[in-house]
Parts: structure tokens; C-alpha cells; sequence
């Protein structure tokens, strides 16, 4: 069914938002300009593409184990892995801004809530090789597919966690002496998403990126985003509607807040 709510605020950020000209931050310019609206193509998306392919016709039935606050689309506790490839995984054009995204920023260490089939992983390990990345899902069955998807692609470097978040995410960002690149993606609620932000905070530094996806799936989650920008730490935040970027410079005069078409 059609979420109204959903339109309206899609068409009010369309008509709020800016590209990449009437920007009077340097530094937000130049992220627009060479890495949100870089759409050149590289080999290494046609490589992961191939392999959301597979999963996207792969019949095989798994249980469902939700821990967050569900699908708008399909919420039966079985579910076709095709389906959920369909319904769950990040499009291509998202999937590849977080790639170069994690490509620009250079994290040393990666965070990720909510692997689903490990696609958006994938991107993520590939833009930075060298990094740590921790995967965390809820779902054992879905983590059981991720963990195929990531030896499919040849990759047994990144640490897929499987399990509640609340449980598990302390202690990951205890043993980080800093975080850089954390991608949240899963629970989307407000009171976990506040919660999950702020037990990243103590650990944040300049090079630090946050995103949050979905930003505007509900009020609660539109509440959350607000709560986010008005933090005292947060200087920079980049709404880009289907994620929001959360950036921390010291020493600006003011907080900025850009909405970017994307």
C-alpha cells in the first residue's frame, strides 16, 4: 500500500534540496562533486552485481528471525531468499555511494548493523581492502546466506556477528581505540537508533563518518534524524533522503546541514 507520508516527504526534500551548485562549504562541495555524483562505472560493481544476481533467483526458503522494527514489504516469518534480495538489499545506486564513500574516507575500521545478504558488505570490504569491517545481523539464517556471499566472493577477512545488536555492538566499539565508518542499517526505531549513535559517540573523531539509513521511514525515525543533527558533537550532517551523513569537524562556527538531490 502506498505510504502518503512517505511521498510527501519524498517530494518536500526533492523541492528543498540542492545539487552540487550553491554550495558554500568547500569541503561538502567537493564530496558532491567527486564522490556522491560520481557515476562512472568500475569493474568491481560489475563483480559484486554479478553475484546479487544469483541471489536474486535463488529459490531456497530460510527463517526469518526479526529483531528490528520489520519490513514495509514483506514481513512473513519465511521468506525466499530472492525475495529478500528484491525487497531487503540495498538498490545498486546506494550500494555504490556507500562504496565510494568508504573509498574517499579511508576507514581503518568499518561498522556495519544489518548484513542482510552481505551485498552492501561486499562494497564496503572492496572500497577499503585493507580495513576491519564487523557485520552485524539479527537474523542467524540470513547471516548463514551472507556468509556464503562473502566466501562466493572470495573475501574471509570481515567479521560477520550474528545476533542481537544490543548485545553485540559495545563490545565491538570497546575494542576500537576509534571508530571511522559506521553504517547503520537495521532496527530502524527511534529510541535504537538514538541508542546506537550514542553509544558511538565517546569514540568519534574528525575522520569519523556515521550513516544512517532510512532516515525517513517513519516519524520515529524522522525524530531520531533530528535528534542526531542538533547533538552538540555533530557539526556536518548531508541528507541525502535515503541516507544521512553525520560528520565531525571541530573548531566550525555553526553547525551545517545540507539536503543533496541524489
Amino acid at each position: 500500500m502506498l505510504n502518503f507520508r512517505f511521498v510527501k516527504d519524498y517530494l518536500l526534500h526533492r523541492l528543498r534540496a540542492k545539487n552540487r551548485h550553491g554550495l558554500h562549504s568547500p569541503f561538502v562541495y567537493k564530496l558532491v562533486d567527486t564522490v556522491i555524483y560520481d557515476y562512472a562505472g568500475q569493474k568491481v560493481y560489475h563483480e559484486i552485481e554479478d553475484i546479487r544476481k544469483k541471489l536474486l533467483v535463488d529459490n531456497r526458503v530460510i527463517t526469518i528471525t526479526d529483531l528490528g522494527a520489520g519490513s514495509h514489504l514483506n514481513n512473513n516469518r519465511q521468506k525466499q531468499i530472492k525475495s529478500i534480495a528484491a525487497n531487503a538489499l540495498k538498490q545498486p545506486k546506494l550500494a555504490q555511494l556507500l562504496y565510494r564513500l568508504a573509498a574517499y574516507f579511508k576507514p581503518r575500521n568499518i561498522i556495519e548493523l544489518g548484513t542482510c545478504l552481505g551485498i552492501t558488505t561486499l562494497y564496503l570490504q572492496k572500497a577499503v581492502p585493507n580495513a576491519k569491517v564487523y557485520t552485524m545481523e539479527g537474523c542467524p539464517q540470513t547471516a548463514g546466506v551472507a556468509s556464503e556471499t562473502f566466501e562466493q566472493a572470495g573475501l574471509n577477512n570481515i567479521d560477520l556477528i550474528t545476533g542481537n545488536f544490543d548485545d553485540n555492538l559495545p563490545g565491538v566499539i570497546d575494542k576500537l581505540d576509534k571508530l571511522d565508518f559506521v553504517f547503520v542499517d537495521g532496527n530502524h526505531q527511534k529510541d535504537a537508533t538514538l541508542k546506537y549513535f550514542e553509544w558511538c559517540l565517546p569514540k568519534v573523531h574528525e575522520g569519523t563518518l556515521l550513516i544512517f539509513d532510512d532516515i525517513y521511514w517513519s516519524e520515529g525515525m524522522k525524530e531520531a534524524w533530528a535528534q542526531i543533527k542538533a547533538h552538540p558533537q555533530v557539526t556536518v550532517t548531508v541528507d541525502l533522503f535515503w541516507i544521512g551523513l553525520v560528520l565531525f569537524k571541530p573548531g566550525r562556527a555553526e553547525k551545517e546541514h545540507f539536503l543533496i538531490r541524489y
